[in-house]
This record gives structure tokens, C-alpha cells and sequence, in this order.
């Protein structure tokens, strides 16, 4: 009789980590979809990061690609404390208001943009998918079976890394209690289907209010001394940029002040956007302005837009394009 072998099999070898993995971008829609495959959350409106953990080291990458590590230093020190060797999530860093909604513009002044008393430990990220975990690229695998691997580390915690839940609801009815309760939007998910790079109609975002970031190319000086009037706007379109309208709320006039200050260190000679509006200062495309508006107007311009706070151009895959 043979006598049985007392070798292991081969373990499967190690997945290589990714440096950086392009977000998977959800398709803007105007209603919820319907049917089992679908899990919904709250969009989330702050800045998507990349949380990478390895040994003796956590970097956290922007949608952009670039590392700001340093500018989430609280999402990072807890990010050490998860129990991974090393891991990939994806999330949303937000700020929340005193009713437990995302606030942009209290996430720029806790991250120095905009004066304020907000810090930034208070700044949290809610985590949405886990992209690696310990050795296994987990992209492949359908959304539920990346949800089941990463609740057991980050649910229930009230540190700086959270989960961003799932909500289990009709998907008209979430969206509808989401815009009652002053939220963005919601976000729906196909549970069967793997992560994938890109705009995919996978994941499907519906706003309650239309809200996109626009090129700052100008501003118009306020008749009050050393503020803003309007900030002047532009959208691409291909490889340039076409002038979408100007912004004049959304700020107090000591905001407004700072952002002067902080324009007039990269004004230019040379309009970066064709446009033509009397008394206006052009400065270099490198920042992006949030901003929130009703519609747009026959002629390619914004209605009724309102300042939220300063992206920088870092991340220009973040701005609104023109088809």
C-alpha cells in the first residue's frame, strides 16, 4: 500500500500591493435604480482618499493620485491601529456638521483653507470598500464579499476610520428621506459586480442638489475693500477650459478677504478662459472652487451657483467636464 505523502500543497503566493489604484468614479443619474443587486449609502461631500497600510508605513492618496498623507494626520494614526498588515480602503474624509451631516466647507477650514475653529482631528473617513487586504488583491472578488472583509474592521469604531453603512431601503425612499434630512445625495452599488477603475454605471450617484467643482480663472473685486465680488468659473472641455458663469455667495465677508489673498498671489495677465467682463483680475488655472447651483442656462452658464470652499487643482479629475 502507497504510503500517503506528508507534503503541504504550494500556497498560493502573494498578490502584489498596488502604489496607487485609480478610484472607481460612480455615473451621475437622476433617479435610484431598483432590484436586489443594489446597495445604497449616503454620498459622502468631502475629499476621496486611498487609505494604503503597510509595515511601518501609511500613505493616503488622493483621487488625483497624489499623497496627503500629511494633511490627514489623525485618518492616518488610526489607520495604524487597524489590525492589518497591510490593506487598501477606499473612503470619503469628511467633516461633520452638528447634525451628523457632511459639511464641505467645514472641512476646508479644519484643513486650513478657511478660518475656523474646527482642527484637523476633526476630520473622519468613512470607508467604503477595501480594495487589498493582507496579501490578496480583493478587486475581483463582487462588492458584497469586499463589504463582508472589510465590516470586521471598521465597523462599530468611532475613531478617525469608520464605516460608511449600507442602508437597507427602496432606493426612491432613501433618496427622498436623504434630500428631507439635508444630505447630497445617496449612492447606489451593484453587490455582484468587482471593483473597476473609471466612470462606471456600477456604481450610480443621485443628487439632491447639483453640486461640482469649476476651475477659478478670475474674480471681480467687491465694492467693500479687499473682497471678492465674483469669482469667475470655467468647466473643461476637452483640453481647455470654457468660462461656465460667476459665483458671489457663499461667504462671509472675512472669507471672502482671504480668498482675495490668496488669489492675488497667482493673478496673470493672460485669461486662462475666453471670456469678457470689464474690471476683472485673470489668475493662473490652479485652483478649483466648489460650488453648488439650480441648473444650467441655455447658454452653457451656471444658475443661481453658490461658493462651498477651494479644492486644489492637485486633484483636476474632480472638475466638472462639458460634453
Amino acid at each position: 500500500m502507497a504510503k500517503a505523502s506528508s507534503r503541504r500543497p504550494p500556497e498560493t503566493p502573494p498578490d502584489p500591493m498596488p502604489a496607487r489604484i485609480e478610484p472607481c468614479v460612480a455615473t451621475l443619474v437622476d433617479k435610484p435604480p431598483n432590484g436586489p443587486n443594489w446597495a445604497f449609502e449616503v454620498k459622502w461631500d468631502g475629499y476621496r482618499l486611498a487609505v494604503h497600510i503597510e509595515p511601518g508605513r501609511v500613505r493616503l492618496i488622493t483621487r488625483g493620485g497624489y499623497d496627503w498623507t500629511n494633511r490627514f494626520p489623525s485618518i492616518a494614526d488610526d489607520a495604524r491601529r487597524l489590525a492589518v498588515q497591510t490593506a487598501i480602503l477606499d473612503g470619503e474624509a469628511v467633516v461633520l456638521d452638528d447634525k451628523g451631516r457632511a459639511d464641505f466647507g467645514l472641512l476646508q477650514r479644519a484643513l486650513g483653507r478657511r478660518p475656523s475653529a474646527f482642527e484637523a482631528g476633526a476630520i473622519v473617513l468613512y470607508a467604503f470598500d477595501l480594495l487589498y487586504l493582507d496579501g490578496r488583491d480583493l478587486r475581483r472578488l463582487p462588492m458584497r464579499e469586499r463589504r463582508r472583509q472589510l465590516e470586521p474592521l471598521v465597523a462599530g469604531r468611532e475613531g478617525a476610520i469608520r464605516l460608511s453603512e449600507e442602508v437597507e431601503a427602496d432606493g426612491e425612499e432613501f433618496f427622498r428621506r436623504a434630500c428631507e434630512h439635508g444630505l447630497e445625495g445617496i449612492v447606489a452599488k451593484r453587490r455582484d459586480k468587482p471593483y473597476q477603475s473609471g466612470r462606471r454605471p456600477d456604481w450610480q450617484k443621485i443628487k439632491c442638489v447639483r453640486s461640482d467643482s469649476f476651475v477659478i480663472v478670475g474674480y471681480e473685486p467687491s465694492t467693500m475693500p479687499g473682497a471678492i465680488g465674483r469669482l469667475l468659473l470655467a468647466a473643461k472641455k476637452g483640453e481647455e477650459l470654457v468660462y461656465v458663469g460667476g459665483c458671489g455667495t457663499g461667504w462671509t465677508y472675512q472669507e471672502s478677504a482671504k480668498l482675495r489673498e490668496l488669489l492675488d498671489a497667482i493673478r496673470t495677465d493672460r485669461p486662462a478662459a475666453v471670456l469678457r467682463r470689464r474690471g476683472a483680475v485673470f489668475t493662473r488655472p490652479v485652483l478649483v472652487a466648489e460650488a453648488k447651483y439650480r441648473a444650467w442656462t441655455q447658454d452653457g452658464k451656471l444658475r443661481h451657483p453658490s461658493f462651498k470652499g477651494i479644492r486644489e487643482r492637485d486633484d483636476d479629475a474632480t472638475i466638472y467636464e462639458l460634453e
